[in-house]
């Protein structure tokens, strides 16, 4: 089974994308719903609060908020934080291939290049759009302003650092125009799975 790793930057589409792939019946593993599913782990709870001092809400979990604002002001921080869900979130997906039967799958995670996981995969695809439209998509889908959305794309590497990595890359400018490219990378890899 080929495993293709799918990133890109907040806002460029990694989403839109995966569920693309996953209209095609290709398995999707999303590492980010992984993450926030384990962040609400009692035990995860209690060292993630410990770790940052932070204040848990009514419900016992962790104030997200309050933990955005410290780990995408601080690089040191967000290193802590994904050093606690980073591999567990591995430890779940490594449960969730072994029931999988696919020519090939997808692992859509925002930090693939970051973490230096590019070589567990088979294939990356770096999902790209310009910096401006990133900004405006993530505005309009989180509610957040624009200097809370430039903290977070500080947060990860360039496009330009990523585009050097990738193997494949997706143009997401044009909901059409990204279809037909995911139409030719599934084709793609159904012929490298029957070889």
């Amino acid at each position: 089974m080929i495993k293709i790793g799918l990133t890109g930057g907040i806002g460029s589409g990694k989403t839109l994308v995966a569920n693309m792939f996953k209209n095609k019946n290709i398995p999707v593993f999303t590492a980010d719903v992984e993450a926030k599913k384990i962040l609400n782990d009692p035990s995860v709870v209690q060292d993630v609060s410990n770790t940052f001092n932070i204040s848990l809400t009514g419900d016992g979990l962790i104030n997200k908020s309050e933990l955005a604002s410290i780990v995408f002001n601080d690089k040191a921080a967000l290193e802590k934080l994904n050093s606690i869900i980073h591999p567990k979130v591995h430890e779940r997906f490594q449960k969730w291939i072994l029931n999988i039967e696919a020519s090939y799958i997808i692992y859509e995670a925002a930090i693939i290049f970051e973490k230096g996981r590019a070589s567990y995969f088979d294939f990356t695809i770096l999902i790209t759009a310009p910096k401006q439209v990133r900004m405006a998509r993530v505005v309009q889908r989180d509610h957040s302003s624009e200097e809370e959305v430039k903290l977070r794309m500080r947060a990860q590497w360039s496009e330009f650092k990523k585009k050097k990595l990738a193997d494949f890359i997706i143009k997401n400018t044009n909901i059409k125009q990204t279809q037909q490219q995911v139409d030719k990378l599934h084709v793609k890899f159904l012929n490298f799975s029957d070889k």
